[in-house]
């Protein structure tokens, strides 16, 4: 008596989480998913309904909006003397290798060295009240520079109209920035993504190549040379301009100061508390050049420098943007790769030096700050900005504790435009190209390439087609095929999703892989299989089904004295599943009926299960054969005790 009111207390149980399953409430719509994901973003501490909490008032719901929209308003309130001392000294510490830096990445870009400088000091300002990032160093970076100047001189020329080239950066900048908001508020970060680390590996150790050959026009003294950036148009014009007339004095110059940066950052990595010897050193470099340049008349015996050089605040540069014009559309497609780029970048360093402290980076709402700094950078003389990892890792080593350090930066670099700009006139452009190549070793990373080779050969596949690609040939054919092979890649993985039989691991009640755990033990005429797929769709159901039926072939072959009367399938890993999968799923339920086979599922999501409701699928197969977990199924099917009926109680 007492076992079979046990017994009853298990059947009800499994009952009971049956009908859980099969009563859930329905999940979310669409448009409510996007709407909760805006107010996430910009509102985190009013997103979730307590009911035994009192309600917030309209001041503490406006209070808290502020708050998610500037963080600074949350960690200001426990900001302390104590703090803005090392925020202050990093702050100082960056400018001085901020500013070289800037104006060389202005040449790169081929804009103007002041707006560089510009650069410097709007974004970080911006950045430091919407940002969450306490480590991370904003500015301009040397692969955007590339980027920018790469794509936009093949619409307009610098050389022949470099108002309209400037005014065109200016639009691009400001799609930029509209993409890199879009895709925070709408938490659209899966985009990003897309750049896969083997692809950003590939891409960088590419670009840092490309930027370091371009430097040997600055380097050599070249006066005509290529706009084409692929190594073997800049090689030959490198060989044609050495039949020419070109000035040996600034391949010395360069390369002298070249070695003194790099002997300054061995020495600071050798001593760690002497890290600000190799974050002043460019700062030196250029101080010491521009004199020697001033005192020697150097300019006058073939010294290219910088000359013209505006200082002042960062001018409106509202009229500029050319949303009119013909190269509206090329504006956008360019600041949608720069978006992604950039993002790519500065989430990648902040969420480095964010572990490292301990503390979570929301990827959504740096996307958000890195958006409306860039969109405010546009219409103040800025180029796109984003976040540097060298930069970053003087902030960090230098003992910064908050955002504070960049305004410190920036306000420094302001000071600079307003009282120092014409002292550089004749800063050498072959001390730029130094200090912008002693920045790029930090770009090639050949021990991460190796480990991607030895991880995983078709990721290492995406990382050399990145590289050859902006290498041989362009910044954005270089991505387009990284970006083509990965998705290939996931293509052919979604298409080929694997399929496994499973069996209890002895001990447990575990079901697992058969082939990878041996021991693992099956049913006697019941077969699982799981479906290792994240979406059940039109590009692999048919495949799925036919691959099903062939290993229930396979299994009545080995075992023909005890023939498979019930097939599982453990679901838990298919998060979605679309119309032509659940179509699939009815013909091959069909052809288990005429078989005498029962199919069951296990574990299946809410919204796969939500839809199978919907389509009515679950009323075709029966509610009785839809289970929680593997084991009430194998339980419900096995149990002499349970009665043919328990099926359909629910």
């Amino acid at each position: 008596m007492a076992q079979e009111q046990q017994l009853e207390v298990v059947n009800n149980g499994r009952t009971e989480r049956t009908g859980w399953l099969l009563n859930s409430p329905d999940p979310p719509g669409f448009f409510h998913e996007i709407f909760s994901s805006i107010r996430r973003t910009i509102l985190p501490h009013g997103t979730r309904n307590h009911s035994s909490l009192p309600k917030k008032s309209s001041a503490s719901k406006a209070f808290s909006f502020l708050q998610g929209l500037f963080p600074i308003l949350e960690w200001g309130r426990n900001y302390r003397a104590t703090k803005f001392k090392r925020d202050l000294m990093a702050g100082l510490t960056l400018a001085s290798l901020c500013i070289p830096q800037s104006i060389g990445y202005a040449n790169l870009a081929k804009l103007d060295p002041q707006y560089g400088l510009y650069t410097s000091v709007v974004p970080p300002f911006i950045y430091a009240f919407m940002g969450s990032s306490r480590e991370i160093a904003i500015g301009p970076v040397a692969v955007v520079s590339l980027l920018l100047s790469s794509l936009i001189q093949k619409v307009v020329d610098p050389a022949v109209d470099p108002v309209g080239y400037r005014r065109l950066v200016f639009t691009a900048t400001f799609f930029t920035g509209t993409f890199q908001a879009v895709f925070g508020l709408f938490r659209l970060g899966f985009l990003v993504d897309f750049l896969s680390h083997a692809t950003v590996v590939g891409f960088m150790g590419g670009a840092a190549i490309v930027i370091g050959l371009q430097q040997l026009k600055g380097l050599l003294g070249i006066s005509h040379f290529t706009t084409k950036t692929d190594v073997i148009s800049v090689l030959k014009a490198v060989f044609n301009s050495l039949h020419h007339q070109w000035y040996p004095l600034n391949f010395v110059l360069g390369c002298s100061f070249l070695i003194f940066i790099l002997i300054t950052r061995f020495i600071g990595r050798r001593n760690r508390k002497l890290f600000w010897l190799p974050a002043i050193a460019p700062l030196v470099s250029v101080i010491l050049s521009t004199l020697f340049v001033y005192l020697t008349k150097a300019d006058k015996h073939g010294i290219n420098i910088v000359k013209h050089f505006k200082g002042g605040l960062n001018p409106s540069s509202v009229h500029e943007l050319q949303f009119n014009s013909t190269h509206v559309a090329e504006a956008a497609k360019i600041g949608i790769i720069c978006a992604v780029i950039a993002l790519t970048e500065a989430i990648a360093v902040g969420r480095s030096f964010a572990s490292v402290k301990g503390y979570h980076l929301d990827g959504n709402k740096e996307m958000v700050a890195m958006g409306f700094m860039n969109i405010i950078g546009s219409l103040t003389s800025c180029y796109v900005a984003t976040g540097s990892f060298s930069r970053t890792a003087v902030n960090f080593t230098a003992g910064c504790e908050t955002v504070v350090s960049n305004i410190v930066m920036a306000t420094t670099v302001l000071v600079s435009l307003q009282l120092f700009t014409r002292l550089l006139y004749y800063t050498p452009l072959a001390i730029l190209a130094s200090i912008i190549l002693s920045a790029l070793p930090g770009l090639i990373d050949i021990n991460e390439a190796y480990n991607i080779w030895k991880v995983d050969k078709l990721d290492f596949i995406v990382c050399v087609g990145a590289f050859l690609g902006v290498l041989f040939h362009s910044v954005e054919i270089g991505l387009l095929v990284a970006v083509v092979i990965s998705f290939v890649k996931v293509i052919v993985g979604s298409i080929r999703p694997s399929t496994e039989v499973l069996g209890r691991v002895p001990g447990t009640s575990t079901f697992s892989n058969v082939i990878q755990y041996p021991m693992a033990t099956k049913v006697p005429g019941l077969l699982i299989i799981r479906i290792n797929s994240g979406s059940l769709c039109f590009a692999n159901a048919n495949s799925i089904r036919e691959r099903i039926l062939r290993l229930l072939g396979d299994e009545n072959e080995e075992n023909s004295k005890d023939n498979i009367r019930v097939l599982v399938l453990d679901i838990s890993n298919v998060m979605g599943i679309d119309t032509s999968a659940i179509i699939a799923l009815e013909e091959l339920h069909r052809e288990l009926v005429s078989r005498g086979i029962e199919l069951a599922f296990a574990s299946p999501k809410w919204q796969v299960m939500s839809k199978l409701k919907l389509a009515k699928f679950v009323d075709k197969v029966g509610r009785g054969r839809f289970f929680l977990n593997v084991e009430d199924a194998i339980d419900v099917f096995f149990d002499p005790n349970m009665s043919a009926s328990a099926l359909h109680n629910c």
